[in-house]
């Protein structure tokens, strides 16, 4: 395998432009992580805090393998939304090790909104269970959960990918052999009863944890019976009489114990990843702020990412001289062997069958891909539509779509329009997708989207001739439309990735997302746990 020579001038004026520009995104990256990440108000922390409760990513600390990663998914879910009174959607999911076994873990965070539901919560708590499933992964639930958002029920409750898929997709992994295990630690009122209700089996602490279909305010309502939140769904009561929890524990640290103990004999066995020893990049991740283009118009090669993102910046290439708009080869990250393609410039036709040939042949050979989005989409205009560029690109995503491997995408630059869906974007359902601060997500440019609604209105033979005002005002909201919805961080917020990461971050990302799906046991046959 040869190793990619470096292009790069570090003391070049470009490099430090990109670096100060790269600098930018970074700090605002960071402030909004650490705002979302904090967790409700102050005062509502410290509420949690005198109850005898950890916040919800101390309860992982605790959960996790001391001294391993905790992958966090999407932590800027609902980012700008709710006037940010919603941060991380109130949840948080991610994936660690807890007695040496990658698990998926979904803990509700009380101190936003009571840990309630809202559309994107849902989406969250569906998308860890989607990964879950897919890389066949048991399954915690920390639970704090009020329930459904009530103003938010028409987003939250009724259709197929709402609040009772969670509850589905539960029962189908318990019934598929992955456990599925509640540690309840407060109120779980109404559909969030039943996240402990399905589980395999059920943890609650005394004097804090809670389940009832419905609280007494509900039973006053109903059946005008009076009743106390503890005698009518408390700890004790469940443990000693109801049956509906398996285990009551005194306090949180007990509990979190107890969850380790419980995964530790599911006797859920990963096979061990083949990987090779481990080696670094011979250039630091530290200059990719200085690689990608300050101006998006700006080019800049794929290989420069490559170069410092896998093992020994080593790098087999395939086809190098032909198809040149796409970047194809193979390489390993962090010892696991993985299939890369990366954009040098618009698919034009031999770069789309290029492409495709790539993949079959990693799908042959079982090699999981990675793409790396830097695309403005495939060519169009007279020459590429008669050398093919509809049948030839959808050779690309048809052999993207079937492959069997597992997928990863990480969005660098652009990724517009049809480029999105060959390089395996959200559509195509890749194992993981993230993104870079420097991402841009959108149908196409703001520029080519405002030209052609400009052009749309001037050929319109049914409307009076567009006043250079009228044509004015369609340019500026095209603009200011394609510029708030093409953000990353209108992307995050609504999770059409599973997080923004930092570019000197990607490397130990893709290797944990890499561990996880090289090690995905084969789909195997069992019994459902059934709660009687």
């Amino acid at each position: 395998m040869s190793r990619i020579a470096t292009r790069i001038d570090t003391r070049s004026p470009v490099f430090e432009q990109n670096w100060a520009q790269s600098q930018t995104l970074l700090g605002t990256l960071r402030t909004r992580m650490a705002f979302a990440t904090t967790g409700g108000a102050e005062k509502l922390r410290a509420r949690h805090h005198e109850r005898g409760k950890h916040l919800v990513r101390d309860r992982i600390d605790r959960l996790i393998d001391p001294g391993t990663a905790f992958l966090e998914l999407s932590p800027l879910a609902a980012w700008g939304q709710y006037d940010n009174q919603v941060p991380a959607a109130g949840i948080v999911t991610g994936i660690g090790l807890v007695k040496s076994k990658h698990v998926v873990i979904i803990a509700n965070d009380a101190t936003v909104k009571g840990g309630s539901f809202f559309h994107e919560t849902v989406k969250k708590h569906l998308r860890a269970q989607e990964i879950a499933e897919q890389n066949r992964m048991p399954c915690l639930y920390l639970v704090d959960c009020g329930g459904a958002y009530l103003p938010e029920q028409d987003r939250v409750f009724p259709d197929r990918d709402h609040f009772g898929n969670s509850f589905h997709r539960q029962c189908r992994m318990s019934a598929a052999g992955l456990p599925q295990i509640s540690v309840v630690f407060g109120g779980c009122t109404a559909g969030g009863a039943y996240i402990p209700a399905l589980s395999d089996q059920v943890i609650m602490v005394d004097g804090n944890a809670r389940i009832h279909l419905g609280g007494p305010s509900i039973v006053k309502v109903a059946i005008n019976e009076e009743v106390d939140g503890e005698t009518l769904g408390g700890a004790a009561m469940h443990t000693r009489i109801s049956g509906v929890s398996d285990h009551l524990v005194a306090d949180e640290d007990q509990a979190l114990a107890l969850a380790r103990t419980l995964i530790g004999e599911t006797n859920f066995e990963r096979k061990p990843a083949k990987v090779a020893p481990v080696l670094s990049p011979r250039y630091p991740a530290s200059e990719l702020g200085g690689v990608i283009s300050a101006d998006p118009k700006m080019p800049y090669d794929v290989r420069e990412i490559i170069a410092r993102t896998v093992d020994d910046s080593g790098f087999s290439e395939f086809k190098p001289e032909w198809g040149e708009t796409v970047v194809c080869g193979t390489a390993r990250i962090h010892g696991h062997m993985v299939g890369i393609i990366g954009n040098n410039g618009a698919l034009l036709s031999q770069s789309a069958l290029k492409a495709a040939h790539f993949i079959t042949l990693c799908d042959q050979r079982n090699i999981p891909l990675l793409f790396l989005h830097n695309i403005t989409g495939f060519m169009v205009g007279t020459v590429a539509e008669r050398e093919g560029i509809a049948k030839n690109s959808a050779k690309m995503v048809y052999a993207q779509a079937v492959a069997r491997v597992p997928k990863l995408s990480v969005i660098v630059g652009g990724s517009y329009g049809a480029g999105n869906y060959g390089m395996c974007g959200r559509g195509f359902r890749p194992n993981f997708l993230f993104a870079w601060p420097s991402a841009v997500l959108a149908t196409m440019s703001a520029d080519i989207a405002s030209n052609v609604m400009l052009e749309l209105r001037r050929t319109n033979v049914k409307a009076p001739t567009a006043t250079q005002e009228e044509l004015d005002e369609i340019e500026s909201r095209v603009r200011a439309q394609y510029g708030e919805q093409s953000d990353p961080y209108f992307a995050t917020s609504r999770l059409w990735d599973d997080g923004i990461i930092e570019p000197a971050q990607t490397r130990e990302v893709l290797g944990l997302c890499l561990s996880i799906v090289s090690s995905t046991p084969d789909a195997m046959g069992h019994s459902p746990v059934y709660r009687m």
